[in-house]
């Protein structure tokens, strides 16, 4: 009874797959249309998922502005300078940036 049903299942995986082959797949060297699937996908799938993520993006910077800046705590094993950077006065790093990065004695504002 199971090799019949296992046989039956094959038969029809096989058939649905080749149903589904032939319709936007290039075969032997033939382009039927299956640029049109990526041109929609592009422009139906992909131009929305960044929209939505550039949205998003936007959404979260606007809600951590409004939140004030952390207090800041001079631990002694953090922003340890044990000789100086070699661009600028030596003390901000490359990618410094003042209103998050703190220097060794505090925020700078």
């Amino acid at each position: 009874m199971s090799f019949v049903l296992n046989n039956a299942i094959r038969r029809q995986i096989g058939v649905v797959a080749a149903r589904n082959m032939s319709g936007t797949a290039a075969v032997a060297g033939e382009h039927s249309g299956g640029y049109k699937v990526w041109k929609r996908l592009s422009f139906f799938v992909a131009m929305p998922a960044v929209g939505l993520c550039m949205l998003n993006a936007y959404l979260k910077h606007q809600e951590e502005h409004d939140h004030p800046r952390q207090e800041f705590v001079k631990y002694e094993y953090l922003r340890r300078r044990e000789k100086r950077f070699p661009w600028g006065e030596g003390n901000k790093s490359l990618f410094h940036n003042p209103h998050v990065n703190a220097l060794p004695d505090g925020y700078e504002h």
